[in-house]
């Protein structure tokens, strides 16, 4: 098999890892509200809840013995009592361990069962090491690509979109590192999955061979920063959807699709935080971008700026996360204005992606399929 081949065969088991990832956190997402409203609702109405809650506990609590809950305060209380059974699990694991490890091995903890999980939780763990396969799987079908090609694997369209579905995957699973955002899993292997199957079934391109202006060092440096800088704006985007979901379920009580989503999602003010951060953190990063491409135009077509639809829609797409960057910093756009911004400049960013290489045609439609 040529490496060409490998590379096939490894986009195509990627893809199936992609698959399990998706089907697991599905079955994560949808077991999740029913563990957190059970939690919620095997309290009596009078009784207080459990004081690892906090206040707002208490406050549920009390609101619950008036009879005058909304949905969306009931939403909030299953949230944080699930928060508070998974802590008070994760830590007793956690000193069952250290015990083990202190008697050396004899009468270590035994294995937890599946019922001192959350709900859900087990489904999560499983997709989120299915994530991890299917990116390494990803990667390395990139190299072999690379290395049978002789250059960096992003050369056409084709190379560009499993790039970027590595990408995305790789910014979802870095920021779990730090934080816990399994709930984040479904929308990311679905974009992932759907960037793969258009990929190898619309743009797969079985040509090595560059045109003459990508044959340049800047191919690595220009397309490599704007591959990461697309991976995080979807990260961004998909958090920025479901701050809009939970927003709605806090402010209309009767909004039934709403808080059936945000029962299992964090609430509206750290997902906020969550989109914020990733999108204020790969700004700088998608200006190098667009500034790389315009010294890569002048040493390839002597000019550095030429308002190509490329060109113009990556400077467009500047503009508008500028703009929400803003927004965010200004009273009276925060919230609800300044996510619909965010999500006006992910539009513009996949009208780059998609339409202007596909559709338009310009200098950069060597780019195509």
């Amino acid at each position: 098999m040529t490496m060409a081949q490998w590379s096939n065969l490894l986009v195509y088991a990627s893809m199936a890892m992609y698959s399990l990832a998706f089907i697991s956190f599905a079955v994560s997402f949808a077991a999740t509200r029913a563990g957190d409203l059970g939690a919620g609702a095997a309290e009596p109405a009078g009784q207080p809840e459990p004081a690892t809650v906090g206040t707002g506990a208490s406050a549920g609590s009390s609101s619950a013995a008036s009879g005058l809950d909304s949905p969306a305060d009931a939403a909030a209380r299953a949230r944080a009592t699930a928060r508070a059974r998974s802590t008070e699990v994760e830590a007793e694991m956690a000193a069952e361990a250290r015990r083990g490890r202190r008697g050396g091995g004899r009468g270590s903890a035994q294995p937890q069962d599946s019922e001192e999980l959350p709900p859900g939780r087990r489904a999560a763990n499983i997709a989120m090491s299915l994530t991890w396969l299917a990116l390494g799987l990803l990667i390395a079908a990139l190299v072999a690509r690379g290395i049978w090609a002789g250059r960096a694997p992003w050369g056409n369209m084709y190379e560009y979109s499993l790039a970027s579905a590595a990408a995305m995957t790789g910014v979802f699973l870095g920021v779990s590192l730090r934080r816990d955002v399994r709930w984040l899993g479904l929308l990311v292997t679905m974009a992932s999955l759907i960037t793969l199957g258009v990929a190898v079934l619309l743009l797969y391109n079985d040509s090595p061979q560059l045109v003459p202006a990508l044959k340049s060092y800047w191919l690595a440096i220009h397309v490599s920063a704007a591959i990461i800088s697309g991976g995080a704006f979807t990260v961004g985007a998909a958090a920025t959807v479901l701050y809009l979901v939970a927003d709605r379920a806090e402010r209309k009580p009767d909004a039934r699709i709403s808080h059936a989503i945000a029962a299992r999602i964090p609430d509206a003010r750290s997902l906020d935080a969550l989109a914020y951060k990733v999108n204020a953190f790969v700004f700088p990063l998608w200006t190098f971008a667009v500034i790389a491409g315009a010294i890569w135009a002048e040493d390839a077509w002597g000019r550095y700026w030429g308002w190509d639809p490329k060109e113009t829609w990556a400077f467009i797409t500047w503009l508008v996360y500028a703009a929400y960057l803003h927004a965010r910093a200004t009273a009276g756009w925060k919230g609800r204005r300044a996510a619909v911004i965010g999500l006006v400049g992910f539009a513009c960013f996949l009208i780059n992606f998609f339409g202007v290489n596909l559709f338009v045609g310009g200098l950069h439609s060597y780019a195509g399929v």
